[in-house]
Formats: C-alpha cells, structure tokens, sequence
C-alpha cells in the first residue's frame, strides 16, 4: 500500500522560494505516475506537475511553467516540487500523489495521496 507525506510548506513572501518534498512508500517509485497538486477552499483540485508512467513526460500547469520543477529520487524515495518565484495565487494546500496509469489532468483517478502541506505567499 503505497503510503505519502508531504513537508516543506510554509510562509513565504511574494517572489521567494519553497522546495516541497513527499516521502514514498509501498510502490514502485521508479514506474509509477507522480504528480504534485493543490487546492484552494471552494475549487477542484488541479493538477500543478506530473510524470507520467507510461513515457516519463513531465506536464506542467500553464500557471506554473518556467516556476516549478517536479523530480523523483528513487534512491532517497522522495518526490520534489522546487518553487521559485512564487505567487499570492500560488497559495493553496499542496499534495503529492502516484498513480500506476492516472494523467495530471483526472485528480480523481489518482489512487494515493499525502495529507497535504500549506504554502501561503503573502507579503
């Protein structure tokens, strides 16, 4: 049973950075889909980054291109989410999830997730 836990959240100012990472367990980290995603109070969860498993292609949210990079460590079993330049709107519950076949764009057929980390950009 594959098992996540996010840290790295925090408080950070307009413009800073945050590096958010998932400790993974109980699956195949190496062949498995994983994505990072995020959620605001009263919207869907959306999908922020993900590899897929079937290819290794890397999504990433129109919002966040040029800002985020996702990376999997297979040695260490963590899956990152390096954050610069961040924004008030980056400001959401953060979660880290796999999958063996579920794309960034379908939050609902991922099949684990973490518990969630909070980034809030304020000033």
């Amino acid at each position: 049973q594959a098992q996540l836990v996010e840290s790295g959240g925090g408080l950070v100012q307009p413009g800073g950075s945050l590096r958010l990472s998932c400790a993974a367990s109980g699956f195949p980290l190496a062949y498995y889909a994983i994505g990072w995603f995020r959620q605001v109070p009263g919207k869907e969860r959306e999908g922020v980054s993900c590899v897929s498993s079937s290819d290794g292609t890397v999504y990433y949210a129109d919002s966040v291109k040029g800002r985020f990079t996702i990376s999997r460590d297979v040695a260490k079993s963590t899956i990152d989410l390096q954050m610069n330049n961040l924004k008030p709107e980056d400001t959401a519950l953060y979660y880290c999830a796999t999958d063996p076949w579920a794309n960034c764009d379908r939050p609902h057929d991922w099949r684990s997730w973490g518990q969630g980390t909070q980034v809030t950009v304020s000033s």
